[in-house]
């Protein structure tokens, strides 16, 4: 390949956010970390339709958490920096989106980083939340994304591996047997 996904991040805002965290969600060898900014990731807190959708929540539940990253919290096992304005107005996506998707992230032992913005809406304009988001996602990508970091990720994957095949056991007429 031409790219080297360890070294590769995705990121959105609002409903690229609801994207880069269904990319770690459904598609986890494509990036290395994600950065999420004002989205919308449980869509069963938008009852009555999003982007082209049209039916409720009532009408189509399975289409509303099949696309809702929050459904699949267990699934991601990426780093994932979500920021939020603390003041979202925009019916979809305030900031209880994010503090319960951290949640769900946090609960299923995924590596998440939540940052609120004081003062902010669904966009970011105050000089200092547009420099403080600046420098979290540099620092954060920084971590996630560097040489070293794709090192200790490859590590981290062989360790797990090998660790897989040692503790590998078949119960087999009784017997305990494991394969070294």
């Amino acid at each position: 390949g031409v790219t080297d996904p360890r070294r590769v991040a995705v990121g959105g805002a609002s409903y690229g956010a609801f994207m880069a965290a269904n990319l770690l969600a459904h598609a986890p060898d494509l990036f290395a970390c994600a950065v999420a900014r004002s989205g919308a990731y449980n869509r069963t807190l938008t009852p009555f339709g999003f982007q082209s959708e049209e039916r409720t929540l009532w009408q189509a539940p399975e289409t509303y958490m099949s696309m809702s990253p929050f459904q699949h919290a267990d699934r991601i096992k990426k780093p994932i920096l979500l920021i939020h304005g603390e003041e979202d107005t925009n019916t979809g996506t305030n900031v209880i989106q994010s503090e319960r998707f951290f949640a769900a992230l946090k609960g299923n032992g995924a590596e998440a980083k939540l940052v609120l913005l004081p003062h902010e809406s669904h966009s970011t304009r105050g000089f200092e939340s547009v420099m403080h988001t600046l420098a979290e996602t540099s620092d954060f990508l920084d971590e996630h994304m560097s040489l070293e970091a794709a090192e200790r990720t490859e590590k981290a994957a062989a360790a797990a591996a090998a660790e897989a095949e040692v503790g590998a056991a078949v119960v087999a007429g009784g017997d305990l047997v494991s394969k070294l």
